[in-house]
């Protein structure tokens, strides 16, 4: 009975996409990747008096639209006026109606990072005083959740898993099993990804418009919110990776119709082989160009495509995700293969261990990729515990260790597998000589048989087989022998053979009975002996002549009867094959990878939807002390301004520490960043600090150099409490410098 797997399979899909589930549904609703790293007038902060304009710092670039920035006074009304606009670097603002009131005032802002991820958030500030306001504290926070958030990320995942299953799959046939190419489960396998991938991708361009917005089922058909999106990066890389499933669509029907049809002619003359060489030498070039074309999609828009050093983080993002695809996908289809691969194209050892091979290649890329990434979107070693998106590569990397500890005892499974063919393959040469010999002695004719006498019984058997073809039944066309042979053959049967007599029921010849009663117990038994004998041969000429009488009396059935006999000798060659130990481990340690692969990339998804560890420590350090208020009129104070000189290398983000920001001696610290949040030095950095309303300065700072993009100065005095000009003037080369300012209360 051949043994299945469909109860461990069953149980193992449910706890995989329990996982699965459970991943998605523990993923932040937003997931930002651009935080707000300042704002003016800060959060919590009252002035004195209103501002003319709201500006906002984010830690990258971001996408505005006309109601990305909103002010809204106590009652809830809007205060600002006209669109939001972006003023220098990463800064954006929006200018505000005149004449406000006094009061607690909410900016809340809804915008696109430029890796493609909804970001929203809102804080209060307040004029004059704080008062009661009916705008509630988590204004936009529902932006990328909800039903539509779950379903994009269902997308992105989808998507993830047909390129990698189109991409692996195609790979797998072309670099390591050229036969798979005519293997219906294959091509069922890779037409199954590309369809997946064309899919995802239709849907997330649907949902794209509502999921950085409204966030409502109801606007995904909507028009207007669609052409909004393909005038963005975002859209544009789902557009493009739509015509590139065109080309790839062309690159499958190639590769599973004219390659597989020559793969199966592969015994032809040289210009045929070279035909075909030439082919899949094409069909690879052109497959690298079209996976290369949709890993590329993800790179522009996403991760790579921001922050650090994007010139070099795209390609590497390229090469990382086809290691991805080549490793998980051509492990899917090996499993397809080792399964339902038909018996007439079995899975051969030397197809595993080319896989192995490029699963090993596709490994070492994946750590090189890997290792940069992880320090690009980190920053630090606090960031793998401290920051949710450290930890979620904890766990990948936790399960990259088990898939590489399963690929080892694959490995091991393979080298047992290829060790009994190669005990098969000895066995299958020595069998045929022994085979011949045993032939030889069962068809080789006894010479006393063939002088012994037959009695006229085997007359009476050709005319009931006359008899029997006359009735319509399977017969087939007998040579009469000559005089010199009939003899032999008389005297070849025994008495009392049962022959088929006119009517065909197996009734003794009469003419066979005297010549019966009249032998002698040696004759009979020598007689025996030569009939047991030539049996064997006999009956195999039976059967070819019974089917030749039912290929000429109805083709049909002898079609019917030659497709069952193949698939019984199929059937038969498949639980021979399965019963091999080697092939069942390698099974089942291949089964055990895919299952990991299908955790490996939900964790995958849900890391390329949360914010980077960099990304999260940089917010946390810029929000943390934001600015003081009368109420508390003691404690560090923190000052975030942007600038930009002009010119190369002019722009970036200059932080002021003032501990303990009150009256008389104070320490303060001076930060210069550029705009992905890297610390770099400039040739000149001044500070001062004016009261106005008291006529007071400007009081000039000299900090000095500590380390890169690092100053200080001790003892920086401030004579009395107000509302305090805090300017710096920055110089990034000999002709480049601006001074940028913020109030704050100190004392």
């Amino acid at each position: 009975m051949t043994r299945t797997i469909t109860p461990r399979l069953r149980t193992l899909v449910l706890v995989l996409l329990a996982v699965t589930g459970a991943l998605f549904a523990g993923a932040a609703p937003a997931s930002a990747h651009a935080a707000l790293t300042g704002s003016d007038p800060a959060q919590g902060v009252v002035v004195d008096r209103a501002p003319t304009q709201i500006s906002l710092t984010f830690s990258e670039q971001v996408a505005l639209g006309d109601n990305s920035l909103r002010v809204l006074d106590p009652k809830g009304k809007p205060v600002q006026s006209g669109k939001p606009a972006n003023v220098s670097g990463t800064t954006y603002a929006v200018r505000l109606r005149t004449g406000l009131a006094d009061g607690t005032y909410t900016v809340a802002y809804q915008v696109v990072s430029a890796d493609s991820h909804p970001v929203a958030g809102a804080y209060t500030f307040s004029i004059g005083a704080p008062s009661r306001t009916v705008v509630s504290s988590d204004t936009g926070a529902g932006v990328g959740g909800g039903t539509v958030g779950w379903l994009y990320a269902v997308g992105r995942y989808l998507s993830y898993a047909g390129f990698i299953v189109l991409t692996g799959g195609a790979a797998f046939v072309l670099a390591c099993w050229r036969p798979g190419a005519g293997v219906r489960a294959l091509q069922r396998l890779v037409v199954g990804g590309w369809l997946t991938l064309t899919a995802a991708t239709l849907g997330l361009l649907l949902l794209r418009g509502s999921y950085t917005s409204s966030g409502k089922l109801g606007d995904v058909f909507d028009l207007e919110l669609l052409g909004q999106v393909l005038q963005t990066k975002t859209g544009a890389a789902l557009v493009s990776r739509l015509l590139l499933l065109a080309a790839a669509a062309l690159f499958v029907a190639v590769l599973f119709g004219a390659y597989a049809r020559r793969e199966e002619e592969a015994g032809a003359d040289e210009d045929a082989a070279a035909e075909r060489r030439d082919l899949g030498f094409g069909l690879a070039i052109g497959g690298i160009v079209v996976a290369a074309g949709l890993a590329a999609s993800w790179a522009m828009a996403e991760h790579a495509s921001t922050g650090l050093q994007p010139g070099i983080a795209m390609p590497v993002d390229i090469v990382h995700l086809l290691a991805v695809a080549c490793w998980f996908g051509g492990l899917t289809a090996l499993l397809v293969a080792l399964y339902r691969a038909p018996a007439d194209t079995p899975l051969g050892t030397d197809a595993v261990r080319r896989f192995s091979r490029v699963a090993f290649g596709s490994v070492l890329a994946l750590v090189a990729t890997g290792v940069y990434q992880s320090w690009r979107q980190l920053g630090s070693w606090s960031a793998f515990t401290d920051t949710r998106y450290g930890q979620l590569l904890l766990i990948k990397l936790g399960l990259v260790a088990v898939m590489v500890g399963l690929a080892w005892i694959s490995r091991r499974w393979t080298g047992r597998l290829a060790e009994g063919g190669t005990a098969r393959a000895e066995a299958a040469t020595d069998a045929p000589s022994s085979e011949a010999q045993d032939q030889t002695l069962i068809a080789a004719p006894a010479p006393d048989a063939e002088r012994a006498a037959v009695p006229a019984g085997a007359a009476a058997t050709e005319a009931g087989g006359v008899g029997q073809a006359g009735k319509g039944e399977a017969s087939t066309t007998t040579t009469e022998p000559t005089g010199d042979e009939r003899a032999p053959l008389a005297a070849a049967a025994p008495a009392g053979v049962a022959t088929s007599g006119p009517g065909g029921k197996g009734e003794t010849s009469p003419a066979s009975a005297p010549g019966a009663e009249r032998a002698t117990v040696p004759e009979q038994a020598s007689r025996s002996a030569a009939v047991s004998t030539g049996t064997v041969a006999a009956g195999q000429v039976k059967k070819g002549e019974a089917s030749a009488g039912v290929a000429e009396a109805d083709p049909g059935r002898a079609a019917q009867l030659a497709r069952q006999q193949a698939a019984v000798e199929a059937a038969r060659q498949k639980r021979v094959r399965d019963a091999d130990p080697g092939r069942a481990g390698l099974r089942r340690s291949v089964l055990a990878e895919a299952g990991v692969a299908v955790v490996l990339l939900a964790v995958t998804t849900a890391l390329t939807q949360t914010e980077p560890g960099r990304t999260e420590q940089e917010a946390r350090a810029a929000t943390a002390p934001a600015a003081s208020s009368p109420a508390d009129t003691s404690g560090a104070l923190t000052l975030d301004m942007p600038f930009d000189t002009g010119g190369t290398n002019g722009k970036g983000l200059v932080r002021i520490d003032l501990d303990p920001a009150r009256v008389g001696a104070n320490e303060m610290h001076l930060y210069v960043q550029r705009p992905n949040g890297r610390p770099y030095d400039i040739p000149e950095v001044k500070v001062a600090l004016t009261l106005k309303a008291k006529k007071i300065g400007p009081l000039p700072v000299a900090p000095e150099h500590i380390t890169t993009g690092h100053w200080a100065a001790d003892g920086v005095q401030v004579p009395m409490a107000g509302d305090w000009e805090v300017a710096v003037t920055v110089r990034t080369s000999d002709i480049d410098q601006v001074t940028v300012s913020k109030n704050a209360q100190i004392g």
